[in-house]
């Protein structure tokens, strides 16, 4: 059989000379490199003369120097350019090391850390909310890539089969808005007012809080969880090789869909929490039916819908974004699919919480 590598030790690195067709089994093994390199700080991969290469002979060779990788500096020296390309994209991704010994920083050293850490997590986050905003630009201009498939499968997840959920919650949280404010008007004999209070409370902020809290734990969860998933399964990979726009064809969809979703779901809260609320006046403070529906329509405010329409889309947009930004960030490891599941509805619903102090102060002084 023709002699195609062979190892040459000098002082401070082991060099693999390959030549001739390398197509053909290796007479090299990981073990006589692992042998060769003890002491040595430097590992050099040297042509001469190659004749012949493929997929599997990157293969092989790889499976020689995972080993080491991250240990020892390798070094590629004038191989074919396109074995040289995918040698060099497989030595990038370092296997993790166990056992390695931890640095310990001070205060100061710790401290950057975090600030870099953090100043980077808002660089990616900024270029990905680039990325999804520039999704609609090419929506308008008929350029984005995805499938209609997926818009109208996303819709009905988080549309029609959100409803039931979102109802009983929203008439709980009516229920009981209206029985604690009923016991504090009790006092100055103004039961009646729970009606104008419930009808207020529900439009303007609470139908939409309680509306994105359930949806960002049941559908920003289930984004996150099904993007890392084709993290996991390289189906992302697949995307990046055919040149199919990430967020296009995964954030598109399910933007639009929630986003159309959202302004309804909202407007079932409100009404389901001034039923709940009604439930309470009626049957527990013996309020008449058409009492409480006079005082609701006099509390009724078109001021109060549109600002609770406006955060029902508002929160839909940040739940989205949390959703499919953890998801196609994701690792690609079981355990990492359920830290973007988590961080997806955590994040969400602090950016909620933060958008809605803005918003607050936003129409307060616009006198809204």
């Amino acid at each position: 059989m023709e002699e195609i590598s062979s190892l040459k030790e000098e002082k401070d690195s082991v060099t693999l000379i390959l030549t001739g067709d390398l197509t053909k089994n290796f007479s090299i093994t990981a073990e006589s490199i692992l042998k060769s390199l003890k002491g040595k700080k430097q590992f050099i991969l040297k042509n001469d003369n190659i004749s012949n290469w493929d997929q599997t002979s990157i293969i092989t060779l790889y499976n020689c120097l995972k080993y080491f990788l991250g240990y020892v500096d390798i070094k590629l020296q004038n191989l074919p350019e396109g074995m040289e390309c995918l040698l060099s994209l497989a030595l990038q991704i370092h296997p993790k090391k166990e056992n390695s010994p931890t640095q310990k920083q001070d205060f100061l050293e710790h401290f950057g850390s975090w600030g870099i850490f953090i100043t980077q997590r808002i660089k990616f986050g900024l270029d990905f909310l680039k990325q999804v905003l520039a999704t609609w630009g090419h929506q308008i201009t008929g350029t984005a890539v995805y499938r209609k498939k997926d818009f109208w499968l996303a819709l009905e997840d988080c549309g029609p089969r959100a409803i039931m959920i979102v109802s009983l919650i929203s008439f709980m949280v009516g229920l009981i808005l209206a029985f604690v404010g009923a016991i504090q008007l009790k006092t100055f004999g103004a039961q009646i007012y729970v009606a104008s209070l419930v009808t207020i409370g529900m439009m303007r902020i609470m139908g939409a809080v309680m509306t994105g809290i359930i949806m960002a734990g049941r559908t920003g969860a289930s984004y996150a969880a099904t993007i890392g998933t084709m993290q996991v399964n390289e189906e992302l990979d697949a995307l990046q090789t055919m040149g199919i726009p990430k967020p296009d064809f995964l954030v598109l969809p399910r933007m639009n869909a929630i986003l159309l979703s959202m302004p309804i779901l909202v407007l079932i809260s409100d009404f389901m929490g001034i039923i709940g609320g009604c439930f309470v006046c009626v049957f527990l403070w013996d309020i008449p039916l058409s009492e409480y529906i006079r005082y609701s329509t006099m509390a009724f405010s078109i001021e109060n819908f549109l600002v609770g329409i406006f955060h029902g889309l508002v929160f839909g947009f940040v739940i989205t974004l949390c959703g499919c930004y953890f998801g196609i960030n994701c690792g690609r490891n079981a355990d990492s699919v359920g830290k973007a599941t988590t961080n997806s509805v955590v994040y969400a619903i602090v950016w909620m919480i933060i958008m809605t102090g803005i918003i607050t102060l936003i129409c307060e002084g616009l006198g809204i």
